[in-house]
């Protein structure tokens, strides 16, 4: 790995091309979430001490190659510079349209962030000429985006061809993160895994079941799978016709040793938005709505995490919106944190609803790691080469 942080890599009056990921959610032309921006802050102020020319590439939303107004990365230029108490020159124009000699007189320790790559149409299809054009406005570029490393576009992929190329000090550290629950594994492992639906993580968890000594299914995934096993689920959220990927999943488990747990009891309700009652899954009538894992099974996931030395979290065990139904997912919480506030444990959490419940207790500086990479983390858990990465790993 070539990275940013080589002591013998002088930056000093280099123009260093940094691809951030600045993909924050707006609201009203407000930015409503701010934990991706201050995510970059490190590597922006290792580059100022290094006294480097720093640009950002970045990116927000899908304008599909069209100048859209509220898309423009302006008020996100406004925001990080004031988060990180330094003036930075917002270029509004297009890659093609911008002079050498604007990047050129830029002041070393200063920054430039240009006007989102995505209003290009050759970003997303990868165009080389267009690579090219991007990698002409610097010395160095740097990839600092875990979280679109999966995206085979210009700005992440093809600009490696035609400059030296580096890992950033956030993707360096997300990457690191993600080797101690993949391959540099301190076992016991234990993954808890939750969403609506099974069919889509049915390639994580059978890639991860070969390393992984315990998993935890919980949310909407565990209903599938309690229907599969003969329960009722009611009105629950539920997938049909996963029979066979159930019985892959099973099959894995056995295989591979691997500890299948799922809910001996639940929250149900009539409604999402009335009050819950705990009871066992042999008692579920058909007009109940499982909403959250119950009592037992919050006490069975703490047995487990208690003997774990490394745990992975992605999804939340209910609907965690309602308080009246956010006790599964809050007790995960307080278990996996307060083992690794106590140095017990290695923690690993990703995926959006995953790090909305974080956010939403205040736990986010209670985890080793937390991902805010989504799609990027969750073909990585797939055991996916993201082509990102395989760039810097191939090329100058």
């Amino acid at each position: 790995m070539k990275l940013i942080s080589d002591q013998n890599l002088n930056l000093k009056g280099k123009k260093v091309l940094l691809r951030v990921d600045l993909n924050v959610p707006m609201k009203n032309g407000a930015i409503s979430e701010i934990s991706r921006i201050e995510k970059i802050i490190p590597t922006i102020k290792f580059l100022i001490e290094k006294q480097a020319k720093i640009i950002i590439l970045s990116h927000i939303g899908r304008p599909k190659g069209e100048i859209v107004e509220g898309m423009s990365l302006k008020p996100i230029s406004k925001k990080l510079s004031s988060l990180i108490n330094k003036e930075i020159t917002f270029n509004n124009k297009k890659i093609d349209k911008i002079e050498l000699s604007e990047v050129n007189n830029i002041e070393n320790s200063s920054i430039m962030m240009l006007e989102n790559i995505r209003f290009n149409k050759k970003e997303e299809i990868n165009d080389e000429r267009f690579a090219k054009e991007i990698s002409n406005l610097g010395d160095i570029y740097v990839n600092d985006a875990f979280s679109v490393s999966h995206r085979s576009h210009a700005s992440v992929d093809g600009i490696t061809k035609f400059i030296p190329s580096y890992y950033g000090l956030q993707i360096t550290e997300e990457i690191n993160a993600l080797k101690k629950i993949t391959s540099e594994i301190k076992k016991p492992i234990t993954l808890i895994i939750g969403g609506s639906k099974i069919s889509t993580k049915i390639k994580i968890i059978n890639n991860l079941i070969k390393k992984f000594d315990n998993v935890i299914i919980v949310g909407g995934m565990a209903n599938t799978l309690l229907k599969h096993t003969g329960r009722k689920v009611g009105n629950s959220l539920c997938e049909d016709n996963c029979e066979d990927l159930i019985k892959e999943i099973l099959a894995n488990s056995k295989k591979y040793n691997c500890k299948i747990t799922y809910p001996v009891d639940v929250v149900v309700s009539k409604s999402k938005e009335s009050f819950g009652t705990n009871k066992d899954i042999n008692d579920i009538n058909e007009n109940d709505i499982i909403l959250d894992i119950g009592k037992k099974t919050i006490a069975i996931i703490k047995e487990i995490i208690d003997e774990t030395n490394t745990v992975l979290w992605n999804g939340p065990a209910g609907y965690f919106e309602n308080p009246n139904f956010q006790e599964g997912t809050r007790e995960i919480l307080e278990i996996i944190s307060q083992r690794t506030d106590n140095n017990k444990i290695f923690s690993v959490a990703g995926g959006g609803e995953t790090v909305a419940a974080i956010n939403k207790f205040n736990k986010m500086n209670s985890f080793t790691f937390v991902s805010t990479a989504g799609g990027a983390f969750l073909e990585y858990l797939e055991g996916k080469t993201l082509p990102g990465i395989k760039a810097l790993n191939q090329n100058v």
